[in-house]
């Protein structure tokens, strides 16, 4: 399908669903029209009514088409001087591909690379174009494999896809768009209707009458209605338009193919899934360790942290790239499952360009030290951006161990607190267990119906998981403010907390110390040991 069939078809399916409330509201006119022709006045005049009712959310569905105007996706614009490299790569690519060159390149600090184009006339028309490109790609990819990505998105440009894309995309939002607005205004009808029926139960109690069963009955059926209408169309919008982005897609790939080399394309594709999960947990894990106490890595490390993960986990990432999402395809999905395309790409015959260019993708950038501390500074919000820097990953950690550590609130805190009204120490919570308290403390712990109901040992075997993961906080917690842990930093494995020696000069071992302390017959000796080393060791 050329580019100008595709266009008149989105603007086909985008003018339908104008044209869909302008029928409804038709149709509810012609139903009035017969209502004062026909029908009884007193039937007339209640069901005019209902046609008022349904109209209002028709002509609020109307102006809800309006599109407000999208911001830009936060990113670090880089011009031909800036990265040189880059732009020179990006150039070539659009060469082999056959197209215009984007105009502007902005790295974004996402797993991601996309092209879009400021067209005129719904599409038909060319404008300037943009790449954005997402700085975890160039430090996970080869370069081999970053030209096969570029290759995709280009491939999108010589086939119009982005020309299109804006006229697409915008049906899609418009359809989404009303659809929230018919069901969020039927919620607050709803919401409505059941704080009067409270309010009015409010009263009657009041006068010692029994309040009434609330319930919302028909409120907000009418804006229910006309969502269910919009929902229909919405499927057909979505199935005739995504089922057209999956064919380009699986056209770009073989673009991908054609100009990057086969197992370049494939590797690639089997790259960006291990990326984005690891980019995910290295955020999570790693960059924003520091948020709660509002502390960030060393200037540049924010993302430049992610880089050393990869290295370090290269063994641990390798097994994920034999196993590709496998989940069932949607009707909506815009892109076919990864498993599929990689199949298709692997498939073709061996085109023996399986050793070009094998450099790492962040090698086209001028001066990557320099462009991760920039992209901090464009993408992350101005409060971030304020909070402290530390001088090393390991302060960083020491830090933000000692901080939460201090301030961490455990469902065994609160328990202590309702059971004895005193405050949540370590020293405390020994003294309790030494009493023999802690299964009646363990009753004031959150507990499901089946815990609540236990007794004996079923109780206790509920129980303990809580038991040990608070108790092993709390003892952390009082080790580190007796500075007797110290937290070994590491890109391979999660953070490890490394205790005082034993009294027997072997490694001390909090899980089993904590295991005894809520065994059927606790034992706090040997947490008592670990917390008393600090004392022995000034004996000495």
């Amino acid at each position: 399908m050329g580019a100008t069939l595709r266009a008149v078809r989105a603007l086909v399916l985008l003018a339908g669903f104008y044209l869909l409330g302008v029928f409804l509201l038709t149709a509810l006119v012609g139903t009035d029209l017969l209502l004062y022709r026909y029908a009884p006045a007193s039937v007339a005049v209640k069901l005019y009514v209902v046609s008022v009712l349904l109209a209002i959310p028709l002509v609020r569905g109307l102006f809800m088409l309006r599109t407000p105007r999208e911001e830009e996706a936060a990113g670090l614009p880089v011009t031909e001087t800036d990265e040189p490299g880059l732009w020179r790569t990006v150039r070539e690519m659009a060469d082999e591909v056959g197209t215009r060159a984007p105009s502007r390149i902005v790295l974004t600090a996402d797993v991601n690379a996309a092209v879009a184009e400021d067209t005129r006339l719904l599409g038909l028309l060319p404008g300037p174009r943009h790449l954005h490109l997402g700085v975890p790609l160039l430090q996970g990819l080869s370069e081999a494999q970053l030209r096969a990505v570029l290759a995709h998105e280009l491939g999108h440009y010589s086939n119009a896809d982005t020309r299109l894309a804006a006229l697409t995309v915008r049906g899609r939002a418009q359809v989404l768009r009303t659809i929230t607005h018919f069901e969020q205004r039927a919620d607050r009808t709803a919401a409505r209707e059941r704080a009067r029926q409270e309010k009015k139960n409010a009263k009657a109690q009041a006068k010692g009458k029994r309040a009434k069963e609330v319930g919302t009955g028909h409120a907000g059926v009418t804006y229910r209605m006309m969502a269910k209408i919009y929902i229909a169309y919405a499927k057909l919008y979505f199935r005739a338009t995504l089922a057209v982005s999956r064919r380009q897609e699986y056209a770009a790939d073989a673009a991908a193919a054609r100009i990057s080399g086969r197992d370049a394309t494939a590797s690639a594709l089997r790259e960006i899934p291990v990326l984005d999960a690891a980019f995910g947990f290295y955020m999570s894990g790693y960059a924003t360790l520091g948020s709660d106490t509002g502390l960030l890595p060393p200037r540049g490390e924010v993302f430049g942290g992610f880089g050393r993960m990869l290295s370090a986990r290269r063994l641990e990432l390798a097994g994920l790239r034999t196993e590709l999402p496998t989940e069932a395809l949607s009707p909506y999905d815009s892109h076919p499952p990864i498993a599929d395309r990689v199949r298709r790409i692997e498939e073709l015959p061996d085109d023996g360009r399986a050793d070009e260019a094998l450099g790492a993708a962040l090698d086209l950038l001028s001066d990557p030290e320099r462009t991760l501390a920039a992209l901090e500074d464009a993408v992350l919000a101005d409060e971030v951006r304020r909070f402290g820097r530390v001088r090393d990953w390991q302060e960083l950690l020491d830090r933000t161990m000692a901080e939460s550590l201090a301030s961490s609130g455990t469902p065994l805190h609160r328990a202590f607190v309702a059971y004895t009204e005193r405050q949540p120490t370590l020293p405390a919570l020994l003294a309790v267990i030494e009493d023999g308290q802690l299964w009646q403390l363990a009753r004031r712990l959150p507990l499901s119906d089946q815990a609540a109901a236990a007794n004996g040992r079923a109780f206790r075997e509920f129980v303990r998981p809580t038991l040990h993961a608070s108790l092993t906080t709390m003892a952390l917690a009082e080790l580190s403010a007796r500075s007797l842990v110290r937290w070994e930093f590491s890109w391979e494995r999660s953070a490890i907390p490394h205790l005082p020696p034993a009294a027997d000069g072997g490694d001390a071992d909090l899980d089993a110390a904590v295991g005894s302390a809520v065994a059927d017959i606790p034992d706090t000796a040997p947490l008592r040991a670990l917390l008393t080393h600090h004392e022995r060791s000034t004996e000495v």
